[in-house]
């Protein structure tokens, strides 16, 4: 499949208008704001991710993976490689691509930033998340730092752009138990700040007409 096809268009949809919260509220927690957890400094942490796409045969992934229970920052959860930026990063992307080498070895030197997505804050963690879409034209070799990561999960994207994987779920807050939609996945709940930013990605994406092809071609996970 002509995936460096859908990776231009990607690529040029991400440098034009982005539909940032119209996507975001898709999958939003209700509509409050929750408290800052305890413990937490009263300032805004800047934050990168990585959303690395790659082709597998018929397939085109993204990397998440799951925090081990043991971190400070949404324990347990699943999420983009990335985290704080350092004083030593000169930008978002060089942080997020530090991280992601750091959290599941990806070479930075494989991988093509094509763009991003919208920012978003965190208000439970004050972190103000910066997603940066990366591009590799195979799966990359991947070695697991066990202290930040409990588990790698390749997400089907394709699989996904016509929302058959959308649910909603309860979660635990400070503020209680909550509602809110969250994505399915090999039974893992993929919610919060992720799910906000693969809801926007899956808008994009849909606006491409690499995708609107596969859908009219009866591709039928697309």
């Amino acid at each position: 499949m002509p995936f460096q096809q859908f990776k231009y268009q990607l690529k040029e949809a991400c440098s034009g208008p982005l539909p940032g919260e119209y996507s975001h509220r898709k999958m939003a927690l209700p509509k409050r704001e929750l408290p800052v957890a305890p413990g937490e400094a009263p300032i805004v942490r800047r934050s990168s991710v990585l959303a690395l796409i790659f082709p597998e045969g018929d397939e085109l992934y993204t990397c998440l993976i799951k925090r081990p229970y043991t971190m400070k920052h949404h324990a347990g959860q699943i999420a983009l490689p990335g985290g704080q930026i350092d004083e030593t990063d000169t930008d978002e992307i060089v942080a997020a691509l530090r991280e992601a080498n750091e959290e599941i070895g990806v070479d930075s030197n494989t991988v093509e930033v094509i763009g991003h997505l919208s920012g978003l804050y965190v208000s439970i963690s004050r972190f103000s998340i910066y997603p940066v879409i990366g591009w590799s034209d195979s799966k990359p070799r991947f070695s697991i730092n066990p202290d930040e990561v409990e588990e790698l999960i390749l997400f089907p994207l394709l699989q996904h752009t016509n929302n058959s994987l959308t649910s909603e779920t309860e979660v635990d807050t400070l503020s209680g138990k909550l509602k809110t939609p969250c994505i399915i996945f090999q039974e893992k709940v993929i919610w919060g700040a992720t799910a906000m930013i693969l809801s926007e990605l899956f808008d994009v994406m849909n606006t491409l007409p690499f995708i609107r092809e596969l859908k009219s071609n009866g591709r039928g996970n697309a």
